[in-house]
């Protein structure tokens, strides 16, 4: 009775992960008059999409981050700040199935981490 039911909810985990976590493929579409579109498929066949209108987007970079020894580059998208226009009101990692982008991710719960320096190259 125990072993069936420690099977059964480690099958459900493993349904749970493949559902929610497990992301097999990343696209950007990006349209100049429209905006961006970020889809990403999941390894149980789901597929989440953002849409960012072009007038949000400030501008897109790749950032950088040292963490230990490591220097760790990424793509993100940064936003206008509605209220300031000078601002920025949140950065968007744009390929987020990077193992490296993970282990900052885990490391930084959201909001995404305010301690990262931000270059444009």
């Amino acid at each position: 009775m125990i072993l069936s039911a420690a099977i059964f909810i480690t099958l459900l985990g493993l349904l749970g992960y493949l559902h929610f976590v497990k992301i097999d493929q990343e696209t950007l579409l990006i349209i100049d008059s429209l905006g961006i579109q970020l889809t990403s498929s999941y390894a149980s066949g789901k597929e989440s999409t953002t849409f960012i209108e072009m007038g949000k987007v400030k501008d897109v970079i790749i950032n950088e981050a040292i963490y230990m020894q490591k220097v760790i580059y990424y793509l993100c998208i940064l936003l206008n700040d509605p209220a300031d226009p000078h601002g920025i009101s949140q950065v968007v990692p744009v390929f987020q199935v990077s193992t490296l982008l993970n282990f900052l991710l885990c490391r930084n719960p959201l909001p995404f981490p305010h301690s990262l320096h931000t270059h444009c190259y």
